[in-house]
């Protein structure tokens, strides 16, 4: 196969390049590789070589089979581009490569990693200068400059070194978040992922009674994809249930991702979740800083309006953006906001890294837990602000068509859908429709897979099955 075809094959999506081992190979690794160091280079604002980070670069990897290996290959291409490399001894979480990033104010990251994909793919990730997410006109530039390694002479390369990333990073999480967990049992699962022995040490150093399940290595996740969702979490909700542990807590593969289970509630709705624990920072005590922020909130455009009461309540403002963490993030640093989070359990502090963090957001919810559990914390927001229900379905709609029925269902959207009127469209991504009654449906694209997705939220599952409902039927025949 060409470079050409190499290089065609290579498509940056919402969150880096993912594929699966067919398509994911070490010459398009290597060309990812080049192009990032191509990127850095072009981009950099001062000559290699500095002694101030700016030309050294950290590259990750999660607990995959294949992982390693990838990841040794572009830290070569990038040492033979003239940067020095840290690679870590171990898998650890991506969140660890950012924070790094951040903090050793390097040109840039890369994690080799297909978070919560299944153990046939693989995937890399680019981490720009400052640790958040690469936004598209990053991606865009490094899809333009995809190419075969292209060497410096010998004397000009720089050094791959490895290097210690998560004891560092597990240093400032314990010193961000105020947290005496004695006498608090948990209940971890990694998932078999990356998050072993550091997400479950941390809860163990702040004091908790920590119980693991799926804490050992295995490339294979068990056979089934490291996603912290209901049905992936039935042997942890049980867990937590038998042994009368106070919280359950999961990563996903990479642990930029969590999920929570608690007492009475089992897996717990991300979206009462992100209510509850945005609250709890609101009322202090609880993250450490000596950065000032807003106590604004960043949603995406699919995460639940309970956040906004929240908000609302304390006087703070809600800050909307399409799906995906990197306009979070983006809105994090232009809003100077406290907290950014989506339905999917990717959530951050703006003060720590703008990128999803499972890892220390697991610490905080801990401490949340401690001071208050969050079956009373979510009775008490339902109390005040009545029942919320958000679910989704997915329509199938290749690629191709996908921008054309958007463009035609902005001509089709009705004055009335499932019996409400229509008070208000937002096109923030897709079409999210606001409903009399106080209700609203989302239409909009997958960024990840051949599909359009359809959110609804409501006081009932009824309701909300009424709405999804009427939104399929109204994007069905377009496609």
């Amino acid at each position: 196969m060409n470079a050409d075809a190499d290089a065609d094959a290579i498509e940056f999506g919402t969150d880096g390049w993912r594929a699966t081992l067919d398509e994911f190979t070490e010459p398009r690794v290597r060309m990812v590789g080049q192009a990032v160091a191509t990127y850095l280079r072009e981009e950099s604002d001062g000559p290699l070589g500095a002694d101030d980070g700016g030309a050294t670069v950290a590259v990750g990897y999660d607990a995959r089979e294949t992982s390693r290996g990838f990841a040794e290959e572009l830290a070569r291409v990038l040492a033979a581009n003239g940067f020095d490399v840290l690679v870590p001894p171990r898998d650890l979480p991506t969140p660890a490569v950012a924070w790094t990033v951040r903090e050793r104010d390097l040109a840039g990251g890369l994690m080799v990693t297909a978070s919560h994909n299944p153990p046939e793919y693989n995937g890399v990730k680019f981490l720009p200068a400052g640790g958040a997410p690469a936004l598209p006109e990053v991606t865009d530039a490094l899809a333009d400059r995809l190419a075969e390694p292209d060497p410096l002479p010998d004397e000009q390369w720089g050094s791959v070194e490895e290097a210690d990333l998560v004891g560092p990073y597990t240093e400032r999480v314990l010193d961000a978040v105020d947290a005496d967990l004695s006498g608090l049992s948990v209940v971890y699962d990694a998932m078999h992922g990356s998050g072993r022995g550091v997400t479950d040490l941390l809860l163990e150093r702040a004091g908790a009674d920590v119980e693991r399940l799926r804490c050992d290595r295995d490339p294979e996740f068990g056979g089934d994809s490291p996603e912290p969702t209901a049905d992936h979490l039935g042997d942890l909700a049980d867990r937590v249930a038998d042994s009368g542990a106070d919280l359950g807590v999961a990563n996903d593969g990479d642990a930029d991702r969590i999920a929570v289970v608690t007492p009475g509630r089992g897996v717990l709705d991300p979206n009462l979740f992100f209510a509850a624990t945005y609250e709890a920072l609101l009322d202090g005590g609880l993250w450490a800083s000596d950065e000032e922020t807003s106590g604004d909130v960043v949603r995406t455009v699919s995460t639940s309006s309970i956040v906004d009461r929240v908000a609302e309540d304390h006087g703070q403002s809600v800050h909307e953006t399409a799906v995906g963490f990197k306009w979070v993030a983006q809105a994090m640093a232009d809003n100077d906001a406290l907290m950014g989070g989506e339905e999917s359990g990717g959530f951050g502090i703006t003060t720590h890294v703008r990128n999803k963090d499972g890892v220390a957001v697991a610490l905080l919810a801990a401490a949340v837990a401690a001071a208050e559990p969050y079956d009373d914390r979510v009775d008490a927001l339902l109390e005040r602000h009545g029942d919320i229900v958000q679910d989704r379905v997915s329509v199938d709609c290749p690629d191709e068509r996908k921008g054309p029925v958007l463009a035609d269902l902005e001509g089709a959207l009705p004055d009335e859908l499932a019996g409400s009127a229509v008070e208000d469209v937002s096109t923030v991504d897709g079409f999210k429709v606001f409903l009399a009654d106080g209700t609203w449906l989302l239409m909009r694209p997958s960024g990840t897979e051949p599909k359009l997705r359809v959110y609804a939220e409501g006081s009932s599952q009824e309701r909300v099955d009424e709405l999804l409902a009427a939104g399929r039927d109204l994007v069905e025949p377009l496609v």
